[in-house]
């Protein structure tokens, strides 16, 4: 099954003062797998081909559904390949965290919502009764076939389960690393309200079959993504009300202060180290003034401490819009996904691709 495709090229976009945009000549956009809200997760497989992980419903989580891999050989044309977590009666299999098992395999941790009625509570808002826990969910042959592992570890009493998100990656050690984020119940016997909300490090010793909290990365932040600097150093990259990044000098044990890089509203970041050794961090443009809605990046030469102006990847015509995942093909241009509510050149959901050139130092 193929995507049904819309290509667009170097169109012209409103940018806000602090936006460069990228040259039209060395950057295409696509509506690459249409009627999907999406929130991408891009991995690069070891046969150069690239997989994206999707929510395959064109809702904002409310209504069933599951997740689904998608794969391409260089970005632009998709072909459906397999579920990772087929979803169960009333639920949805919505939020993800993808990447390489240190042996090739794909693997997959997956949680989502229910739009059961819970005992404890009275019926809560469609698909938000309460979230569901997280499966391990692993593919040996790039996608196409599954098993799934349904046990995580269970947060400690009064919060939520464990969210996944963002990127598996190895360490220098072998070691699988992710984060996973929950909150706090205020009042679980009336609603499905959370207070604080944090995110957490988790490792994984035996190639992704179990795992274990490790440590708090952000008190107040959620959906975190996780980049090795090398050695015992890692990044990461946490949506609060703007963007927070970490350094950890101690393999993910503990993590430096915050370091505020982006605007109110330019969340839901991701980090991916390129060949010249820059890393790139792209995030969502939710900002409500000037027409900025869409898909930002910025570049590091100095191992995530200072950030350069933002590049324009995307524009979108709604908030309801980013989750980026950007991954480097082999011939050094860059392929970034994420979803859009609408756009200039769609009117559904879906998920948009860039294909770009990688700006010179």
């Amino acid at each position: 099954m193929t995507n049904r495709i819309l290509i667009f090229c170097a169109l012209a976009f409103s940018l806000h003062a602090a936006d460069t945009p990228a040259p039209a000549s060395t950057m295409q956009r696509f509506v690459a797998i249409d009627n999907v809200c999406a929130w991408p997760n891009l991995t690069l497989l070891p046969d150069g081909s690239i997989n994206t992980t999707i929510f395959g419903q064109p809702s904002h989580g409310q209504m069933a559904g599951a997740a689904e891999c998608w794969n391409s050989p260089d970005g632009q044309f998709w072909t459906k390949r397999g579920i990772p977590a087929p979803n169960e009666p009333n639920t949805n299999r919505m939020n993800v965290a993808c990447g390489l098992a240190k042996n090739g395999d794909l693997l997959v941790l997956c949680s989502g919502w229910t739009d059961v009625k819970q005992d404890i509570r009275p019926k809560q808002p469609v698909f938000r009764d309460a979230i569901i826990p997280t499966w391990v969910c692993r593919s040996a042959d790039g996608g196409k076939t599954w098993t799934q592992i349904k046990r995580f570890p269970e947060a400690e009493e009064g919060w939520s389960p464990y969210v996944p998100f963002g990127d598996i990656k190895q360490g220098a050690d072998g070691a699988l690393h992710v984060s996973c984020y929950h909150g706090k119940y205020k009042t679980p016997t009336e609603n499905m309200k959370l207070g604080p909300l944090r995110s957490w490090h988790l490792r994984s010793d035996d190639d992704g079959k179990t795992w274990q909290p490790v440590s708090i990365i952000h008190n107040t932040g959620n959906e975190t993504t996780l980049l090795h600097l090398g050695g015992t150093r890692w990044l990461a990259a946490a949506r609060e009300t703007a963007m927070d990044l970490f350094i950890s000098e101690d393999d993910g044990q503990t993590w430096g202060a915050p370091n505020r890089v982006t605007q109110k509203n330019e969340i839901n970041g991701h980090l991916v180290r390129l060949a010249d050794g820059r890393i790139l961090l792209a995030y969502g443009n939710r900002i409500k003034t000037g027409n900025q809605f869409g898909v930002l990046a910025k570049l590091s030469s100095d191992e995530g401490k200072t950030w350069g102006e933002p590049i324009r990847i995307g524009h979108t015509t709604t908030w309801d819009c980013g989750y980026p995942s950007t991954v480097q093909r082999a011939d050094g241009k860059l392929v970034t996904a994420w979803y859009a509510g609408s756009s200039e050149y769609h009117a559904r959901y879906h998920m948009a691709v860039a294909i770009w050139d990688v700006p010179p130092k």
